[in-house]
Parts: C-alpha cells; structure tokens; sequence
C-alpha cells in the first residue's frame, strides 16, 4: 500500500520534509485562522480529518491518500501570502498553485502511482471549492467540472476537516456551505463519481461550448482524426507513436528544429517551429487527412491553441498523455538525439499540467508506472 510516509509524527515530517519547515513561517488571518501559522492549521486539519467518521469508513488506501491531500493542501501559502494595505493577510492562488507543487512532490521525491498521485494534487486544487461553490454564478457547471476531476465525496471530507481544524467565528456557516455542496453533487448526479455523459463528444461539447447542457449530446460529423501527444521530454512520446500509428504521418516539432537548426533553448526560434507545424496541419487538415502531432504540450493553455485549430476543421481530436517515472524520464532523455538538459526538464517538471478528461474528445492516459 502507497503511503506518503509511515511515519506521521510532525517532528519528523518536519525534520524530513522543507517544506513542511516552511510552513511554520507563514502567518495566517486571524480573522478566519486565529490558531495561529499554516502548521498549526495543518496539524489541526490532520487530526480533524481522522475524527471524522466519512474518514474512518474509507479503505485503508483512500485515508493514505486523503491524509497526504491534507497535509500538502496548503503547502504553497509560503508563497502566496501577502499583507494586505488595509491588515488583513491573503494567501490567493494558493490552491492553483499548490496543485504544481504537490504533482512535483508526488513525482519527483516521493514516487506515487498515477492515479493516485493526481487524485491527491486535485484535492489540493479544489479543497476550497465546497466552501464557495455556492457564490458562483455558473454553480452547475463548477459541481460537474469538480465532480470529473476529483472524487467529490473525498473532497468533501477534505474540506470539512480543514473548517473544522481551524479558529474562526464562521465555521458553523462553512459547514453549512459544505453540506449544501453535498446536496448539490447529488442533485447533479455527480456524488461520488464523475458526472456521466452519453457520449465523449457530449463532454468536450459541455466543457467547451458556453451555455451547453449536460444532456445535449451534437451530432458526430468529423471530417479526420487528430492524435495529439503531451508528455515531457524523454517520456516516450515518438516510442509511442511508433507502436500505435507507424502509418499516419506526424507532424514533430522536434523534426522541425533539426530540420531548421533551431535549438529547444531558442523561445523566438520555437514560435517559428510551432507556426511552421500549424501551416503542416492545416494542410493535413483541409485535405481530411489523419495525423498525428507530437510535441510536448505540457500546459492546458498550449493544448488549447491547437484543439481549437483542430476542431475549427471539424476533427475528432483524440489526446494521448504519456508518462514514466522521474528517474526514466531523465535516463531516456539523456538517450534522445534532441537530448534536453537536465535543469530544463525540471522546469518543464515544474510547469506539467496533466490534461483534463475533458480537454479533446477522447484523452488516453498511458502510463508506465
């Protein structure tokens, strides 16, 4: 069974763990956190979570993976919080950020299995989202999208511990707003699991289109298929399409700098390599010709650019994310012709965004653990 330690003494995860340190240096509102620094806060969330009894039913494994969720659920509030002008201290973007933090954690100290591992860095990411889910104005579309990412039923004990493990005058009315998300992820079906459409084209249209219903399910019309490759350098991306579509043509950015003698280091050199790959695939494109795209794609943003251009075209997108351990992945970069350094890879280490479900029409998550 995972575990992020054995140990769970706060002496020696702080003895082990900087970032655990870190945390007693942080201040917090006492406003909303009169107990006083994120440790203090941490430690208390710990013990809440255990006394909770939604905690105590859950298998062996799901409390490992929730317990390691609340201790790195405010991880980055050391580097977030600021002192306002008006007194008040504010910690915003803390969650966002977190998430990178926790999946570098989780990937490069302590190796977690996939699944798992993004379970948890998506707790982080959403830990506050039962408590103001109710403020938005798009409130169905946020439960469903929750719903997809993270189990909602662990989230929601991760949320009740962190109101419960804190001083503050509200907590009856954070609570409150916890049960209310509740009912509401079972209003929406999505309670515990991923809310369900008819088809892979119902949830990218949902999650891309505005004012879209769950329900509604569009008419599949593709003219060609577009497989799209994101993982970090040395993962194993052009092994992969070797195995799957030897036969399609590929557009390789990496084949594109050679061919150009432009090097990975070069940032105005990349915008012409990437310009150079869209004109190839707007020719694949107009013509209905299947392909395959194989570059980095690291960042929700970068994929984004490119499924737009792809659906613009009327192609069913199929996004394949591919991963393998830390340690392989700096072995097999090292083998690669286009070798990256090693500081650069762990930068881009730093800057993964691992796709959504619902970023293409279908996203394959080939892992080698």
């Amino acid at each position: 069974m995972w575990t992020i330690t054995t140990d769970k003494d706060w002496d020696w995860l702080r003895r082990h763990y900087e970032w655990v340190r870190d945390m007693e240096e942080v201040p917090q509102d006492p406003v909303h956190h009169a107990e006083g620094n994120v440790a203090i806060h941490t430690r208390m969330v710990l013990t809440a979570l255990q006394q909770l009894g939604g905690y105590k039913q859950l298998p062996a494994q799901d409390q490992e993976m929730l317990w390691a969720a609340a201790l790195l659920h405010d991880v980055e509030k050391r580097s977030t919080t600021v002192h306002e002008t008006d007194g008040s201290i504010s910690s915003k973007g803390h969650s966002k950020k977190g998430t990178q933090t926790a999946r570098q954690i989780l990937y490069t100290q302590i190796p977690t299995p996939f699944l798992m591992r993004e379970q948890m860095v998506q707790l982080v990411r959403y830990h506050g989202m039962p408590i103001w889910a109710i403020e938005r104005r798009d409130l169905a579309r946020v439960i469903i999208e929750t719903s997809v990412m993270v189990d909602t039923s662990m989230l929601a004990l991760l949320a009740r511990a962190d109101a419960l493990g804190r001083v503050c005058n509200d907590q009856t009315d954070l609570l409150y707003r916890i049960d209310l998300f509740e009912a509401l992820c079972q209003e929406y079906d999505c309670w515990g699991q991923p809310k369900a459409f008819q088809t892979p084209h119902a949830r990218f249209h949902y999650f891309n289109k505005t004012d879209s219903d769950p329900g509604f399910v569009p008419f599949d019309n593709f003219s060609a298929t577009v497989v799209m490759l994101s993982g970090l350098p040395g993962a194993g991306k052009d092994r992969y399409v070797q195995q799957h579509y030897k036969d399609w043509p590929v557009i390789n950015l990496d084949d594109i700098r050679r061919k150009n003698k432009i090097a990975p280091t070069d940032k105005s050199g990349n915008g012409t390599v990437v310009q150079l790959a869209k004109e190839q695939a707007r020719e694949y494109l107009r013509k209905k010709q299947h392909f395959v795209w194989n570059a980095t794609n690291i960042t929700r943003q970068m994929r984004a650019q490119l499924v737009e251009l792809f659906v613009a075209y009327k192609a069913y997108v199929k996004l394949v994310y591919v991963e393998v351990p830390y340690a392989t992945l700096h072995r097999q970069n090292k083998d690669r012709e286009a070798m990256v350094p090693g500081k650069a890879v762990d930068k881009l280490v730093s800057k993964l965004e691992v796709p959504a479900p619902w970023e293409a029409h279908e996203v394959i998550y080939y892992i080698k653990e």
